[in-house]
């Protein structure tokens, strides 16, 4: 890979942190400040894990069932493990993401069919993640949808900006954002008051009440694997920093690791807290609530003005960094599927046009929340399957090739995210 496409894909490369990174790899620095150099990438794919289609599934779970599908939670954070890993170690082995190794493997009419669904999956991505943001100013601030939505559109392209400082830069703001969900969320489940013992049981007991539960349950875990959170994570591992040798790829790979296990640790309590929160407030006084903006009213009359803002701001902030996200998911998958690419500002622009339209038009909110995630589950099984191929060939990752065990638990969890997906699928359309 040539020095201008690197620059193209990583602007404003950081040399220091790479240099740092060289010098945990020689063994020159020791203890957990070996950690540093390699955090972040987890953090912005893991944003996925939070955007503003979790906020509906959860806080209507933990209406209808109280602590009940906590445990769904706690196991689609652990496929979300298993499969974030992939995609980093894809980048790590290869110097390549998920986009460019299959438009090297497969034929051009493949490579263009997967570039399309991927563009069709991330415009969902960005229509859920931009309706939420703009849902958050509007509980906030009451502010109406459109104009709403247009600060988004600001926000969204502030944050693009970021770019320009380097990935450190971004991937810093990305993790402040995401500790400002984090803040907010602690904020709301300490004001619930949630019955702890009832938390933990929820967590440890698998336990599914009629097939409404096994919707919700299924809805919990089909969202989980976000497409172009696969793409991304190969691409953002990639170029970051290049191991020499296997033996620097496999150091590499475990420091990344870490990284993914505590970005998803951080995503699951997250999750884990909107379903709480629901549990305590709203199905301990016999309340079913669908709906974001009902479900901000009830917290401010149950449990104060607090809650209710720490909510709103959880989903503006979740909204606004994941749809710039979503944006660089856009630009890797057009680089690698078909080897071109359009300046993001314009890719931004263009994908703002969908939310806007259904805003437009008056649809209801939390709807299209519904509606972007079933769009999203005709994507996973294009980017999961060719992921699991790949990091299962010896020849595309070296010594980083999938453990049989590896792979033979990777495909489980495919098919069962699969068939998870078709029955949300037929529940929904029959």
């Amino acid at each position: 890979m040539s020095e201008k496409t690197m620059s193209q894909k990583m602007p404003g490369r950081t040399s220091h942190n790479t240099t740092s990174a060289q010098a945990v790899l020689r063994g020159d620095v020791k203890g957990l400040k070996r950690i540093l150099p390699f955090l972040g990438p987890a953090f912005i794919a893991g944003v996925a894990y939070i955007d503003p289609g979790n906020f509906a599934t959860n806080i209507t779970a933990g209406s209808k069932y109280g602590y009940m599908l906590l445990w769904v939670i706690a196991f689609s954070n652990l496929m979300a493990v298993l499969i974030q890993s992939l995609s980093a170690k894809l980048g790590i082995a290869t110097g390549k993401n998920l986009p460019e190794v299959a438009h090297d493997r497969f034929s051009k009419p493949v490579s263009i069919f997967l570039w399309i669904q991927s563009e069709l999956v991330i415009i969902a991505t960005d229509l859920a993640e931009f309706i939420g943001a703009a849902l958050g100013l509007y509980l906030i601030f009451g502010l109406p949808l459109l104009p709403a939505a247009l600060i988004t559109a600001v926000g969204s392209f502030a944050i693009l900006e970021l770019q320009r400082r380097g990935y450190r830069s971004f991937e810093a703001v990305i993790a402040a954002l995401v500790m400002i969900v984090v803040l907010a969320f602690a904020l709301q489940t300490f004001l619930a008051k949630p019955e702890w013992a009832k938390v933990l049981g929820g967590l440890v007991t698998p336990k599914l009440d009629g097939i409404q539960s096994i919707v919700l349950a299924a809805g919990i875990l089909g969202a989980t694997v976000m497409p172009h959170a696969i793409y991304l994570h190969s691409s953002l591992t990639q170029n970051r920093i290049v191991g020499k040798n296997e033996l620097e790829k496999r150091k590499i790979f475990k420091f990344e690791l870490i990284d993914i296990i505590i970005a998803m640790v951080i995503a699951g309590a997250i999750n884990m807290s909107m379903l709480v929160i629901a549990s305590s407030v709203f199905y301990k006084h016999g309340l079913v609530v669908e709906d974001l903006d009902v479900a901000f009213r009830e917290f401010y009359t149950h449990i104060g003005p607090a809650a209710a803002i720490s909510f709103g701001l959880g989903l503006l902030i979740a909204g606004l960094s994941s749809s710039s996200v979503g944006t660089l998911s856009g630009d890797v998958v057009m680089q690698g599927f078909i080897n071109k690419r359009i300046n993001l500002y314009l890719r931004r622009a263009i994908t703002m046009i969908p939310p806007l339209l259904i805003i437009m038009l008056g649809t209801n909110p939390t709807s299209a929340l519904v509606i972007s995630q079933v769009i999203l589950s005709f994507g996973i099984i294009f980017a999961l399957v060719p992921l699991i191929l790949f990091t299962s060939n010896r020849q595309i990752m070296g010594e980083l090739v999938n453990h049989r065990i590896t792979s033979i638990i990777s495909w489980i969890v495919a098919g069962f995210v699969v068939c998870l997906n078709l029955f949300l699928l037929i529940d929904t359309f029959i």
